[in-house]
């Protein structure tokens, strides 16, 4: 199974569109893990007709937050519909157990005892003062977080919270995290 877990930093806030759509929002890098060749890469806006045929060979779309955000947003700049596609949204998994939302950093805090290394707001600061490579260590880095968090929920069927002082545990059904969904998919390539 070819699973490509993501992340996306932008290029803006919704303040500056006077939107809550993300796919009002520039995109300003993308960042995969792609299970196939165990590798990371990067696109920015101009190199995502790159990224295209990957998606498009992809069995799973790993995220946080990306159901609603992340796929929205770059659904906007594909030529077909990549909600065909199965993804599994973490947080979405932790908020339909838990009851509500709950950020990356304190999932990943708990449960892989390791932390972000920046935040979205920081992450835009960045791109608007140029410094793009920053933005894409950023990016690359909540990737690797949700990729081990993936992985160890996917082990353990549960992922550690913070709950106040204490660290709880959250059982996770991760039965068909890994079943195919036969999907059928425009592909922008020429066939």
């Amino acid at each position: 199974m070819r699973k490509i877990t993501f992340d996306i930093e932008t290029a803006n806030f919704f303040t500056d569109t006077g939107s809550n759509d993300p796919a009002s929002l520039t995109i300003a890098c993308v960042c995969i893990h792609d299970s196939l060749t165990d590798s990371y890469t990067s696109y920015f806006e101009e190199d995502l007709p790159k990224l295209w045929p990957i998606l498009e060979k992809t069995d799973l779309l790993i995220g946080y937050n990306s159901n609603h955000f992340d796929i929205p947003l770059l659904n906007k700049h594909y030529p077909g519909n990549l909600t065909v596609i199965k993804s599994l949204d973490l947080m979405k998994e932790i908020q339909k157990v838990l009851g509500r939302r709950i950020k990356l950093d304190s999932i990943a805090s708990a449960t892989l005892g390791k932390n972000k290394s920046a935040n979205g707001v920081l992450a835009n600061v960045w791109w608007r003062q140029g410094e793009k490579q920053k933005v894409v260590e950023y990016c690359l880095d909540d990737v690797r977080i949700t990729k081990e968090l993936y992985e160890y929920a996917l082990k353990h069927g549960k992922v550690l919270y913070p709950d106040g002082k204490m660290i709880r545990d959250l059982t996770l059904d991760t039965s068909d995290w890994e079943t195919k969904n036969e999907t059928v998919l425009t592909h922008t390539l020429p066939f």
